[in-house]
């Protein structure tokens, strides 16, 4: 063969020169200053090269024909992806002209955007600083300043209502519909089985209407029920003294501002002819968890009369009424977008709190018959039989949502569906997730970070220990706490040195270091100390919830059908890997008996190594049979698969898992109780000086205590009892000022709420 022959197989099959293979079907040629888009052999587009206008237009024109996709249109013409998106909105915006902008900033325009010129706006409506708002938009306080002159800026004098939205929370289009103050009644609502939509509900449904008159005796409306002309009862009060729970009426203006009702109305609807419908249901759910009512059950230690007076009612839904109203809402499967709609609303009123999210799995324990997977319950240090829950809280360790993981996946497996559920209610703001180490793993952090999340966790496994002369003392005030850590601040590479994370090492009095990773340049390392730390305030969530909700109760026994093919460990890979361990053991202890004898040999005696072999032949034999044995005992455990399908574990058995519709409407119920009684307790803060540690009591007290109930034709009054302490009892008559500014209607009624605390014992 000819040295010298060309290695090109086909000479002869070559582009011409200026043309440009976009795909199969699509191709650019370009002859001088002339340019020809070419699709299946027809010219759909020329231009001159420089009209970059028509070159845009082109490039719009491929992608939303369908003949190229914006990767290779983008590879063509030498732009990103980015750009060629950017060009497809600028014609859906403007038409062809839009593309016809010239490069740069346009002239005239203010730099900052429309709509964060109006969050400016309102956060200083708010009395935020502009040092504040320039470090949540990421510029300067300066260019805060001189916006502000420019707008002519002046301070309004206002004060900020109990249970205000935060307008620092881009508005959800899906809240559009229920961002009216607390008086409104619930929007009607579609039957039950369509598809409900949660904007455009504008008319507010009629009040329910009763024939009966004396509150304590509701017969007709009980027979109009029956005759399913009545889907649920009005509620009816009498004047009454020391009724003995009606505290917890107290609750009710954040129970309604929290849209329990509305979006319970909205998405389930109605649950058909009924005394006890969809908001009395829901209402005494509701008010059982502030009375510490932990389970349906419970209702049999106490008077349905005297409960029922609290709800407007005759008698208070008994347990298989309750248990028959549960088993209606879980029928229904709507829990999850139930529990999406809360949380909507949870991120318009509480938006300021959401800097930081902490991310944590809670174990329930399953104590049952059937054969469920199993999760290491670390208060126990056991691996048992369980359900794991994965909590979202704010930065003061209220809950936002939940989600039931299925089989037990672990927190690194669960965090990107649950990023994306934060994704979907906070918008585009930059959110600063907080987990533990279940959660470590620097793949996952990579991909955390490319989907705009800050991180903050624990280090897990082997670090290089800090000097302690690099510690250096760190103290600052942080909501209102003066902290001081002892703290090293610096910069470490993981994933083979790909991923670039600040490390801030805390060092305890006993010599402990604590390194944590966070992403986040621009907070002061007591800060993110501080932020760590406070993920102590979701373990405290999860064990008040055991202790005072009942968050482990086992709601019903029904299972329904697992995945027969989800893959689980084989036991027979454990068994295996067990013999392999234990045969290291035996040939570690033999060579390191080996090793002795070779240590303590006389030189006098044994002066060449094979001398020592023939002495010590009986113990090298043992070592050579027992790396025998190891190495076939490996050869049998690689054969053995380490997962298998969790079907082939008891073929005989049903794969099934506990039903989880009716524990997640439980649980959001008890996670609404438990932010209506957060909402209590910051309310009284500035009135209590114990707050932090006696908040809780004292609130749990009052919603516990007996209260006396006038009727008018427009309003309830509630007149609390006094409490054990002169303090006590003015710090909840300061409560009561501040909710009868909310002007709260009873749910279902015209009635407005009227608070105050009775006069003398």
């Amino acid at each position: 063969m000819d040295s010298g022959a060309s290695d090109d197989l086909f000479p002869g099959l070559r582009n011409p020169e200026g043309t440009l293979i976009i795909n199969d079907r699509c191709l650019v040629k370009t002859q001088g200053d002339r340019r020809v888009i070419i699709v299946c052999g027809v010219a759909v587009a020329q231009y001159k090269v420089d009209d970059h206008m028509a070159e845009a237009y082109a490039m719009v024109n491929l992608v939303e024909q369908g003949w190229a996709d914006q990767n290779d249109v983008a590879r063509t013409f030498g732009r990103c992806v980015r750009t060629v998106r950017r060009y497809e909105e600028r014609f859906a915006d403007g038409g062809l002209a839009a593309l016809g902008q010239p490069r740069g900033y346009p002239r005239g325009r203010g730099r900052l955007k429309a709509a964060r010129a109006d969050l400016i706006r309102r956060w200083k409506g708010k009395g935020r600083s502009n040092r504040e708002i320039a470090r949540h938009l990421g510029v300067s306080e300066m260019a805060i300043r001189k916006w502000l002159q420019r707008m002519g800026w002046r301070e309004p004098d206002r004060e900020p209502s109990l249970f205000a939205l935060d307008e620092r929370v881009p508005a959800n289009p899906k809240l559009s519909a229920f961002s009216n103050s607390a008086t409104t009644q619930p929007a009607a609502a579609p039957p039950v089985g369509e598809d409900p939509k949660l904007c455009g509900l504008h008319s507010t449904p009629p009040l329910p209407w009763s024939l009966d008159t004396d509150p304590s005796d509701r017969r007709q409306d009980r027979l109009l029920a029956y005759l399913g002309l009545l889907d649920d009862a009005a509620p009816l009060f009498g004047s009454r003294a020391s009724v003995p729970g009606a505290g917890v009426l107290l609750a009710l203006p954040a129970l309604v501002h929290s849209g329990v009702f509305e979006y319970a109305q909205t998405i389930y609807g109605s649950l058909g002819p009924a005394f006890y419908g969809l908001r009395t249901s829901l209402l005494t759910l509701l008010l059982m968890a502030l009375w510490r009512i932990k389970r349906p059950e419970g209702l049999k230690e106490h008077s349905p009369t005297e409960l029922g007076r609290v709800l407007g009612l005759d008698r208070a839904p008994e347990v298989k009424t309750l248990r028959r109203k549960l088993a209606r809402l879980a029928a229904v499967g709507r829990a999850a977008q139930f529990g999406q709609a809360l949380a909507q609303r949870r991120v318009a009123l509480r938006g300021q709190a959401l800097g930081f999210l902490y991310i944590d799995g809670h174990v329930r324990v399953y104590h049952g018959q059937h054969r469920l997977p199993k999760a290491h319950v670390a208060r126990m240090r056991l691996s048992m039989p369980a359900t794991t829950d994965y909590w979202v809280n704010d930065s003061v360790g209220d809950p936002l949502f939940v989600v039931t993981a299925d089989a037990n996946a672990g927190l690194v497996k669960m965090l990107p569906g649950l990023l994306q559920e934060v994704r979907a209610l906070v918008g585009e703001r930059r959110v600063t997730v907080v987990f533990d180490r279940g959660g470590y793993s620097p793949k996952r952090f990579k991909q955390i970070l490319d989907a705009d999340f800050d991180l903050l966790t624990y280090r897990k496994g082997r670090f290089r220990r800090i000097a302690r002369k690099d510690f250096q003392q760190r103290q600052a005030t942080i909501e209102g706490q003066a902290v001081t850590y002892l703290l090293a601040d610096q910069h470490v590479r993981l994933l083979r040195r790909t991923l670039r994370l600040r490390q801030v090492t805390r060092l305890a009095e006993d010599g402990h270091q604590t390194p944590v990773l966070t992403s986040r340049e621009d907070l002061p390392a007591v800060e993110v100390a501080y932020h760590m730390f406070g993920r102590w305030r979701q373990e405290n969530f999860f064990k008040y919830q055991r202790e005072e909700y009942a968050l482990d109760a086992l709601v019903e026994y029904a299972v329904e059908p697992d995945d027969p093919a989800r893959q689980v460990p084989n036991p027979a890979w454990a068994a295996a890997d067990a013999q392999v361990r234990q045969a290291w053991a035996v040939l570690e202890r033999l060579q390191a008996e080996y090793g002795l004898e070779a240590f303590t040999n006389l030189e006098q005696m044994r002066r060449t190594m094979r001398g020592f072999k023939i002495a010590q032949g009986k113990l090298g034999q043992q070592i050579g049979r027992a790396w025998q044995k190891l190495t076939a005992l490996e050869a049998k455990r690689d054969k053995v698969p380490r997962r298998i399908p969790v079907q082939l574990l008891a073929p005989a058995e049903a794969v099934v898992k506990l039903a989880p519709e009716r524990k997640h409407l439980t649980n959001l119920i008890k996670m609404v109780a438990y932010q209506a009684e957060s909402a209590l307790v910051q309310a009284v803060a500035p009135h209590y000086r114990r707050v932090q540690d006696e908040g809780r009591t004292l609130i749990q007290s009052a919603l516990a205590s007996a209260a006396d109930l006038e009727v008018t034709q427009e309003r309830l009054r509630v007149s609390l009892a006094p409490l054990s302490s002169p303090h006590r009892t003015q710090a909840i008559a300061a409560l009561c000022e501040l909710l009868n500014q909310t002007q709260t209607l009873f749910p279902g009624s015209r009635l407005r709420l009227c608070y105050a605390i009775r006069e003398g014992n």
